[in-house]
């Protein structure tokens, strides 16, 4: 298994344009600068700052910078992201000035501002509690209610009374002196100046520059993010900073979007905003082929080593020339024979690896449901793992060759395409089927293909059928049955519980709409649910797509949504002339319904009767 954290580890060849950045922060001699990193989900940000903070620490061997790292979204729900963040970076300054035995008077004089800040936004909802006569919330709010309770009562109090007013008074206690024992006036711009010119003087007297990494900021809630944002902006622009960001830069503008609420922001405005704020955007690039190649391989040369296959050493000495493979592969691509020479004599170890990363690359890195992005590759690879462990538990011969080659048409083949498989596999008796021997034959001899299936003539399959090994003669129910989670559930390997066969009797003996039956699915859980679904969906081909069989079958997906992408590639099989307007409404309250709705509206061959039924309903709502 591989996790799924942040790395400082470069498979990706993101080393350079961190070196980049980090060469940016010392070109600059002091001057502040703020680097956006954005990306997709998955693509790497998090790790590109951190690679970005190691290529800094190089830099002089980083004894002129200090580092803190700040995951926001840590922070959301339990305390004030802005706060935080000026609490971490007045801790840093201070065990910096402690460390050097100097400015620690001026450490103390930062901290002590941020605590005023901090004091000031904590009691700012009492002041305005009590100026307007509203209710005053957290601890000061029941001191404050205990209080005036007590001075409500006529006669002595009793001592439950009184322990409510003391234990109170013990918890807003330590705010309450703070405040009072500030001596002079106070006002939160004058403050925020005199805090800003004490941080430069002590970041210039230390000689040092403050990097600050800033993580997560996309996965908060647009007040945390915003929150986030706010306390750079406190600090942003000082000589001798520097703010480094992951953040998907289309999930902040829509955070600033929110946040402001009602008002109405242009893209103008929304783009300066964040404009002030980032003065260098990067981009975390998109993979290609010999970068998902070098990945690929490097993270299965990483297995080999934990299984024992390749010593420690074997696996850095590839590492490296992978990497340096891939920095130069515009003077040629990253081929099989440049893997296995990286390698060198470990590669007959590696040959099932190398020959799985060499042919999975192109499509890993050109499929739109992977393109490339190296958290859904990782995510691909351990669901290959923990399949293949439960093979090993269950005893079932299946090759790793053969899980990824299935588990690849799974993940990118048409949800169609994948139950027209197990259709074909299920109506087989040892499995094998014959429509995907011939595809194979064809493709050996390299002939024009024809699908007997609509959902098959996608340019993904014709290239997938070309990937070693061949399917056709393997029994294909072990590793559809290691798939059940696209709703594959073939009877000689999953058999239903008692429960499941009575609510299949009960299912299949419905006249019509029986919302009582929902109950009864919900009871016994989407797993066994999902078997009734594939038997109801055999019966339903049987029966010729009669629509009191299909509405018996919608029973499932209603109690259980999760079901209805295998429920709605089974309406695709049905053709447009048996679409049946019975069904209409019962579908169209159903979200998962629209798109399925929407395609059968505008088709040509749908029947006037369904038509006119969807249009109905579009109408009423």
């Amino acid at each position: 298994m591989w996790n799924d954290v942040e790395t400082t580890q470069d498979l990706l060849n993101f080393e350079v344009i961190a070196d980049t950045a980090a060469q940016m922060i010392k070109d600059g001699n002091g001057q502040p600068i703020s680097i956006g990193v954005s990306g997709s989900w998955g693509a790497g940000k998090s790790s590109l700052v951190q690679m970005i903070g190691e290529s800094i620490k190089k830099l002089d061997g980083g004894k002129n910078y200090i580092f803190i790292n700040f995951n926001a979204w840590l922070y959301q729900g339990y305390d004030d992201a802005r706060m935080a963040l000026l609490q971490k970076v007045a801790d840093k300054i201070m065990e910096e000035a402690e460390s050097r035995k100097t400015c620690v008077v001026k450490a103390k004089e930062f901290i002590k501002r941020i605590n005023w800040l901090r004091t000031a936004k904590f009691m700012a909802p009492v002041a305005a509690g009590i100026i307007t006569g509203g209710a005053v919330a957290g601890p000061i709010g029941s001191f404050i209610g205990a209080v005036s309770g007590l001075l409500g009562q006529s006669g002595m109090p009793s001592q439950e009374d009184l322990n409510k007013v003391k234990e109170s008074y013990n918890q807003v206690a330590p705010d309450l002196h703070k405040l009072l024992n500030e001596k002079e006036e106070k006002s939160i711009p004058k403050e925020i100046a005199a805090l800003r010119s004490l941080f430069q003087e002590l970041l210039e007297e230390l000689e040092l520059t403050l990097v600050v990494l800033v993580d997560d900021l996309d996965r908060c809630l647009p007040n945390t993010a915003i929150s986030t944002l706010e306390a750079m902006r406190l600090l942003l622009f000082i000589p001798q900073t520097a703010f480094i960001i992951a953040a998907d830069e289309q999930m902040i503008r829509n955070a600033v979007r929110s946040h402001f609420g009602n008002i109405d922001l242009s893209d103008e405005l929304v783009t300066s905003y964040f404009d002030k704020l980032i003065q260098i955007p990067l981009r975390v690039p998109r993979l290609g082929a010999n970068e998902v190649k070098g990945y690929l391989i490097l993270l299965l040369a990483d297995l080999a080593q934990r299984r024992g296959q390749i010593t420690q050493e074997e696996k850095d000495k590839g590492h490296d020339a992978i990497m340096r493979a891939i920095k130069k592969s515009w003077a040629g691509g990253l081929t099989k024979k440049v893997i296995e020479d990286a390698y060198g004599g470990a590669a007959s170890k590696l040959a099932v690896q190398i020959d799985l990363a060499d042919q999975l690359a192109n499509i890993m890195a050109t499929s739109d449901h992977i393109a490339g992005n190296p958290r859904l590759i990782k995510r691909f690879l351990n669901n290959l793992i923990i399949r293949e462990s439960i093979a090993k538990a269950q005893e079932m011969s299946v090759s790793f060759e053969e899980l990824v080659k299935l588990q690849l048409f799974e993940r990118c083949a048409p949800a169609a395409a994948f139950e027209y498989l197990a259709k074909q596999v299920g109506d087989c008796e040892d499995g094998k089927p014959e429509f995907l021997k011939e595809l194979e034959g064809k493709v050996a001899k390299a002939e024009e293909l024809t699908f007997l299936h609509e959902s098959w003539r996608v340019t993904f399959i014709s290239d997938w059928l070309k990937l070693s090994p061949p399917l056709s003669d393997i029994d294909l129910r072990p590793l559809l049955y290691l798939s059940r989670d696209k709703a594959i559930s073939l009877a000689s390997f999953d058999e239903l519980s008692p429960e499941g066969r009575e609510l299949l009797t009960a299912l299949c003996e419905a006249k019509g709409w029986m919302q009582p039956l929902i109950t009864n699915i919900t009871q016994i859980g989407a797993i066994e649910s999902e078997k009734i679904l594939t038997r109801m969906k055999r019966r339903a081909r049987n029966q010729q797509w009669e629509s009191t069989v299909i509405i018996q079958a919608l029973h499932l997906p209603k109690a259980f949504p999760e079901l209805a992408t295998s429920f709605i590639a089974m309406l695709d099989e049905i053709p447009a002339r048996k679409r049946h307007p019975a069904l209409i409404p019962l579908l169209s309250s159903e979200s998962w319904a629209k798109e399925l709705l929407s395609r059968w509206e505008t088709d040509e061959n749908s029947p006037t009767p369904v038509k006119n039924a969807i249009k109905s309903k579009t109408r009423s709502k």
